[in-house]
């Protein structure tokens, strides 16, 4: 397998389908726990201080439109750059470009801060970005939020373009 062909990746890396679209795997997982009693979050039970995974794109795929109650940290690895998608809190929209070429607005890493709905896409072609993602408090599936368009739409109508590219129709069974 080429170095550059996203199989390789997945391979190597052991990666495995991700809910929101993508490959994943946990990398890091810190061994202390904190509860929301001493944070600014609102969950039951206690989570790891940070978990951190590797994520992979390919560019005919999206990371569909999701909300975490914790800030996201992402760090470009490889591939082409990737463009996340940020609704913030107070519905405005942004873009950031990960990657490294600097002329062209791109960054090695970028955060999304908590509650924010957020998704992902590689540059047009067929390629792929391999990303690094940590997320403080760790990430539990019981405080990931998957978004219908419909949901979005009624919320947020003036960002129609983007929720129709990154959200989900339907959100699939087994999420």
């Amino acid at each position: 397998m080429h170095r550059h062909d996203p199989q390789y990746y997945v391979s190597k890396l052991e990666l495995v389908p991700h809910p929101e679209g993508g490959y994943y795997k946990r990398t890091f997982e810190s061994g202390e726990r904190t509860s929301d009693q001493e944070l600014k979050v609102n969950f039951a039970g206690k989570r790891k201080l940070y978990t951190s995974i590797y994520f992979l794109l390919r560019s005919h795929d999206v990371s569909h439109f999701h909300r975490l109650k914790s800030d996201e940290l992402w760090y470009y690895h490889a591939g082409s750059p990737l463009t996340i998608h940020i609704i913030d809190e107070n519905g405005k929209y942004k873009e950031i470009k990960l990657g490294l070429n600097f002329d062209k607005g791109e960054v090695p890493q970028a955060l999304v801060s908590k509650n924010s709905i957020f998704g992902s896409s590689v540059m047009d072609g067929d390629t792929f970005s391999l990303v690094g993602c940590m997320v403080s408090p760790g990430f539990e599936f019981q405080d990931f939020e998957l978004f219908t368009q419909r949901d979005l739409l009624l919320k947020y109508p003036q960002h129609k373009d983007i929720i129709m590219k990154l959200a989900y129709e339907k959100i699939p069974e087994n999420s």
